[in-house]
């Protein structure tokens, strides 16, 4: 096993594998940009090393700098977390030229798997149903032949995209020109590279996703399907495992395709296979991501397996220490997402210092999180703070678990969608497990309790404690009437500047 491990990311994952490290007798490095300096993962870590400015590209995106950092900490092995470089081919041969072990997959898994019309070729060649579409980029007049043929609606994708950059629905031919245009500027400015591809759109799909490890001696397993269909622009706001569409024979067939794809990719360490799921509940493949998932915690939960655990011991060599018949699934999870953004403000970022901050814990109470009390949150970085979990014996004691844990979290000083997770679960659809991925725009349509009713109440209670706790004016001589029963004379009753803003903070933000 490893003794020293270097996290090339920030946040609540490094945060998550720092702590990982350290169960597994490990040694820990940070890696931070300037505005990241007193971050928490930076606090956490055993080694901490400085490696530029707070542009992602002078920083977290720079393989060299990464790789300096490992030399100078000589750390034997680099955990890439999720994003920045996670499924950057390049870096992970970077990191084996140089003499690290990457905790991942191949670069050659890693190139099969990226780009997504790549993807779907080999995937084709291995028996695996993919939506009807294209198998590579094409040239507008072929995507326009191949729309006519498939039949609209179609989505325009990203060959190399992801968090729904680069795609674009397209329900009529007059409309085909301007988003092929505007799909391969954005994929260019977000990938560089301009290829699109063109796929039949699915009416209202639910997203699932197939978790699947596998280990260097060519097994794969499949750990269980989260589903993924509450998102917000294409990106995912929760998810939860399993899913309440899929039985035990859907399970299986998924997750058995799902490990074709792993072995036709000659994959290990950490993957996950995605499809969508139409009405009819055909499911068909849409795309593998290369890395450990933001929604993991889920897995860990139903499975009782510690997947960062797990990739370490893959990448030190060892076997996989159990078989497909020893995954059973117990329970039901269901994670949120909590972000720095304004839900009154069409969600737009809200970074600034967090001036309060109450977590919220109990019984089947999971709470990954990158913050703390007194620290800036930067604007330069994905404005995810923390994963909230909620774990039951079913997934109607799972929505009460997390939905109480929902209105005991209190984050001060800065915006959060907190109040947009407490309308979902509370959301009768929802609850029904009637959900896709359109549910959340129909959702955010419908008034809101939590901004509507809610506010001007706590607004009544706020004005009604100020006025209770705020020192009264008084004329020259005179007393108030709690002065003089204090016996303090024509002095007014103190109160401290920390109880006002406490007091403003909590029942503004609540």
């Amino acid at each position: 096993m490893f003794k020293r491990v270097l996290i090339a990311n920030r946040g609540e994952i490094a945060v998550r594998i720092i702590r990982a490290c350290r169960e597994m007798g490990i040694e820990s490095v940070a890696v931070y940009s300037d505005v990241d300096r007193k971050s928490l993962h930076v606090r956490k870590a055993d080694y901490a090393y400085h490696i530029g400015p707070a542009t992602a590209s002078e920083s977290y995106l720079n393989i060299e700098k990464i790789l300096d950092a490992a030399r100078r900490s000589q750390a034997e092995a680099i955990h890439p977390g999720y994003g920045f470089l996670s499924e950057n081919a390049h870096f992970a041969r970077a990191c084996a030229d140089a003499g690290f072990k990457f905790i991942g997959p191949s670069p050659e898994s890693m190139n099969m798997m990226g780009s997504k019309t790549r993807a779907r070729q080999n995937m084709k060649r291995a028996g695996v149903p993919f939506v009807p579409g294209s198998e590579r980029g094409l040239e507008l007049d072929a995507m326009e032949r191949l729309a006519e043929q498939i039949g609209y609606p179609v989505m325009l994708k990203a060959a190399a995209g992801g968090g729904g950059k680069g795609m674009r629905l397209v329900t009529s031919p007059a409309e085909l020109h301007s988003a092929y245009e505007n799909a391969r500027s954005e994929a260019q400015r977000s990938f560089g590279d301009n290829e699109v591809y063109i796929e039949k759109f699915i009416a209202n799909p639910r997203h699932v996703e197939m978790q699947i490890f596998g280990d260097e001696h060519g097994n794969v397993v499949y750990l269980g399907e989260r589903e993924c269909s509450v998102q917000r622009r294409h990106q995912k706001v929760l998810e939860e495992s399993p899913s309440p569409i899929v039985d035990d024979h859907m399970r299986r067939r998924m997750g058995e395709i799902a490990v074709r794809v792993g072995k036709a990719a000659n994959y290990y360490n950490a993957g996950t296979v995605e499809f969508l799921v139409d009405q009819h509940r055909n499911f068909y493949f849409l795309e593998m991501n290369t890395r450990l998932q933001v929604e993991h915690p889920v897995t860990e939960f139903v499975t009782g397996l510690d997947l960062v655990h797990l990739q370490m011991k893959i990448a030190s060599g060892e076997k996989l220490p159990f078989q497909q018949e020893d995954i059973k699934l117990r329970g039901h999870a269901i994670e949120c997402r909590i972000y720095a953004e304004d839900p009154d403000n069409n969600y737009f970022p809200s970074p600034g210092l967090i001036t309060r901050l109450i977590s919220p814990s109990g019984p089947g109470v999971r709470r990954d999180s990158g913050m703390y009390e007194g620290w800036t949150v930067p604007i330069e970085y994905d404005p995810l703070l923390a994963k909230l979990v909620g774990y039951g014996e079913d997934r109607e004691q799972a929505i009460h678990r997390l939905l109480r844990a929902l209105y005991e979290y209190f984050v001060g000083g800065i915006k959060t969608n907190i109040s947009l997770f407490r309308r979902i679960l509370k959301d009768p659809e929802f609850q029904a497990g009637k959900i896709d991925t359109g549910f959340l725009d129909r959702l955010l349509t419908k008034p809101s309790n939590e901004t509507d009713v809610r506010r001007p109440i706590i607004a009544a209670i706020g004005a009604a404690i100020f006025a209770s706790t705020e020192p009264k004016a008084t004329l020259p001589g005179e007393t108030t009437t709690s002065a003089a029963a204090n016996g303090n004379g024509g002095a007014p009753a103190p109160v401290s500047n920390w109880r006002r803003t406490a007091r403003a903070e909590a029942v503004g933000e609540r």
